[in-house]
């Protein structure tokens, strides 16, 4: 015997002039979250750009690829740094923005950025190289943990989303 290619409703069909009631949420399914609490962040939430619609972003993006094949192509450290300068940049405002608006949790990546400076800063000082290592662990954790507890407040509680 074969299968039905229909589930088969419990409830009887309609008489065509009654009205069909409403379905039912399902018994175990949790009530809906406000907009605040979900866990899945909608496209259309996304924060807008401070400089409105121009897509500055997107064009230092493909400023810093276009000098990072440039200084690649011709063996060009400057250019190459310059190009993951550019690039990183972008990366950075993009992902500042949409963490401090709460549309998505970004604190491991700013924390590492956070620590990834400090280390520079301590090589260009001069520092012994526990002490740059140590110091650029350090900003990072604290970092991480200071940023997960700024996005928290601005959701709501929400650790992480998605």
């Amino acid at each position: 015997m074969g299968r039905r290619s229909r589930k088969r409703s419990l409830t009887p069909p309609a008489a065509p002039g009654e009205p069909r009631p409403a379905p039912a949420a399902p018994a175990g399914a949790p009530p809906a979250a406000p907009a605040t609490l979900r866990r899945r962040a909608r496209s259309a939430d996304r924060p807008p750009a401070p400089w409105g619609s121009f897509p500055l972003g997107e064009l230092t993006t493909l400023a810093g690829i276009v000098v990072l094949v440039v200084g690649f192509a011709g063996s060009n450290a400057r250019l190459l740094a310059v190009g993951f300068g550019l690039v990183g940049l972008s990366a950075t405002e993009l992902a500042a923005r949409e963490h401090f608006a709460g549309f998505r949790s970004h604190s491991a990546l700013l924390g590492l950025i956070l620590g990834f400076v400090a280390g520079v800063i301590l090589v260009v000082a001069g520092a012994p190289r526990t002490a740059q290592i140590g110091v650029a662990a350090a900003v990072f954790v604290a970092g991480f943990v200071l940023l997960r507890r700024a996005f928290q407040r601005r959701t709501g509680g929400l650790g992480f989303r998605a």
